[in-house]
């Protein structure tokens, strides 16, 4: 009687297993045209001002990661920022609007940011010498960074003594002198950043819209001034700021056409890094999909009063505040990370800067040991895999667990899919074809296929995409990512069950891909995320990119 109700449960859990943990079902992509385009070098990263004391909820992640002292020479970082190249490289933060330049007549001497009670973010004004800006330049010329330079847009301003407010007209002279300097050299800063997080009500500091935009009509005549006899014509990029309608709208109104070539904004979605429950926050997916909304808007905000500009995220940490501890430096953190690259470049994000390259815990290299943490390779794989021109993507699985983004593949043609499963205990069988037109009997959406005959029928029908060149396909590339031990704080990512770690000569490791066939259906496992190639899918716009 005993070992019978033991295979009787057994066979219970079995079955139940078999039915919960698997669901089947289609990605539908729509080859037919684009619906949004980024820049060659989406992907992004930050260098950020703040010193060692920078500490937030009794810790301090910053160590010599500020640009005023970060070790340049160290091979690690070197050779992570070399394999994304181009890597843009945002250098700014909270400290920017507090920073002076060794060009002129200085009034006070050169020192470095120090603690000081009553300082803006609780620190005093800070000073960059022309010997560091030197090193720096010479730096992105080595690793062959495009550069985004963050400037003090508080000069000449003072507190208006209500709320955040600063008032006055922006002192331009620093930055001048600063830039000349920059021209003189030689230096190539592709793009120069007007303010860190001053727009609507601020964070420490705030400057109203009009007078924002009064400045960078200034700003835009010292450029021109200053790149006059220059083949090469720097971007003006702002605000840096949190996105508030109103203000980014009114802005765009008092500069007009011409003068702010890139509205930048900040996104810290997961909320302070302190929040217990960051990791949950990171695999819900109805949290996730709030932040569309903002994409959203600045969207319709730049079609509006604003279409010779384009929109970059200038800064995401995922959780504000340095990021969380054990959370942004490990495998789950690549859920949101990956999610929102995804989102961006469905509403024609052109630029998504992550914070930050080093420095917090939300780096993509760690900050005393500079060896990439396992957002640094998830941001690798797509800058290899991942085209700039993105394509409309959806399932018909009932989960909302599953995200799933498309793009043209980099540099060949097809297609390459970005498929993240937030869900711990549903894994997904997958088939993908061309979106059938809604006057041919197809569907956006749908239920959830569980029935075998409908299964196979799908099967079948799946390889629809494969059109003229599918005599040639035998295999498609997968790149499964995964944590190591099923350990989502862990700080080792597995790519196809491998461990991603430098070798021994402190290089970055290969990333081969799993070929699979053609005529297989796509396995995601629960709590992993894939990078799929599928070299003929039959896509227009793909086809004439690779001709480019």
């Amino acid at each position: 009687m005993g070992i019978q109700l033991v295979l009787f449960l057994f066979l219970a859990s079995l079955r139940l297993g078999l039915s919960q943990d698997v669901e089947h079902g289609l990605i539908l992509v729509e080859g037919t045209q684009a619906i949004a385009e980024t820049d060659d070098n989406f992907i992004c990263a930050t260098i950020d001002w703040w010193p060692h004391e920078k500490c937030d909820y009794n810790n301090c992640p910053w160590g010599n990661s500020s640009a005023a002292n970060l070790d340049l020479s160290h091979p690690f970082l070197v050779k992570a920022i070399q394999a994304l190249k181009p890597l843009r490289i945002r250098v700014g933060g909270s400290l920017q609007d507090q920073l002076l330049y060794e060009v002129g007549s200085l009034k006070s001497p050169c020192h470095p940011f120090q603690k000081m009670k009553g300082g803006l973010f609780g620190f005093s004004k800070g000073c960059l010498q022309m010997k560091r800006w030197d090193e720096l330049n010479h730096f992105f010329d080595n690793t062959g960074a495009i550069v985004t330079f963050g400037l003090n847009a508080l000069k000449g301003r003072h507190p208006s003594g209500h709320n955040t407010l600063w008032q006055g007209d922006w002192d331009s002279s620093n930055a001048y002198g600063l830039i000349n300097y920059t021209v003189s050299k030689g230096y190539k800063i592709d793009s120069w950043e007007f303010g860190n997080e001053l727009s609507g009500k601020g964070i420490a500091a705030s400057v109203s819209a009009v007078q924002y935009g009064k400045d960078l009509i200034k700003l835009k005549e010292v450029l021109n001034s200053l790149y006059n006899n220059s083949d090469f014509k720097p971007l003006l990029v702002a605000p840096g700021g949190f996105y508030s309608k109103d203000w980014y709208d009114k802005l765009l109104q008092v500069t007009g056409p011409g003068i702010v070539n890139v509205l930048t904004h900040h996104l810290y979605n997961l909320g302070p890094g302190s929040d217990e429950h960051l990791d949950r926050k990171i695999l819900d997916p109805e949290h996730l999909s709030k932040v569309e909304s903002i994409f959203r808007s600045l969207s319709e905000t730049i079609k509006k009063y604003g279409h010779w500009s384009s929109a970059w995220v200038g800064e995401a940490g995922g959780a504000f505040n340095s990021g969380g501890r054990q959370i942004s430096n490990t495998f789950v953190d690549s859920f949101w990370y990956l999610d929102q690259l995804g989102m961006a470049s469905r509403y024609d994000t052109k630029v998504y800067c992550r914070q930050t390259i080093i420095g917090g815990n939300y780096g993509l290299l760690d900050t005393t040991t500079f060896v990439p943490n396992p957002d640094y390779y998830s941001a690798l794989l797509w800058h290899r895999l991942m085209g700039k021109t993105v394509l409309a993507a959806s399932s018909d699985v009932f989960s909302p667990s599953l995200r799933t983004y498309a793009h043209c593949s980099k540099g060949r043609d097809g297609i390459t899919l970005l498929l993240i499963n937030l869900s711990n205990q549903t894994g997904f069988t997958l088939m993908v074809r061309d979106r059938v037109p809604l006057s041919s009997g197809g569907h956006e959406k749908g239920t959830s296929i569980h029935v075998e005959n409908s299964f196979i029928n799908n099967l079948k029908r799946a390889f629809s995409w494969i059109g003229r060149k599918g005599s040639d396909v035998t295999f498609r590339e997968e790149y499964h990512l995964n944590s190591k031990d099923n350990y989502l704080r862990s700080q080792t990512m597995l790519l196809n069950g491998v461990p991603l770690e430098l070798t021994n000569d402190g290089e970055i490791p290969k990333m081969e891909p799993r070929l699979i066939s053609v005529h297989s259906p796509i396995h995601l496992a629960p709590l992993s995320i894939a990078f799929v190639v599928l070299p003929y899918f039959d896509a227009p716009p793909c086809a004439a990119q690779t001709k480019l």
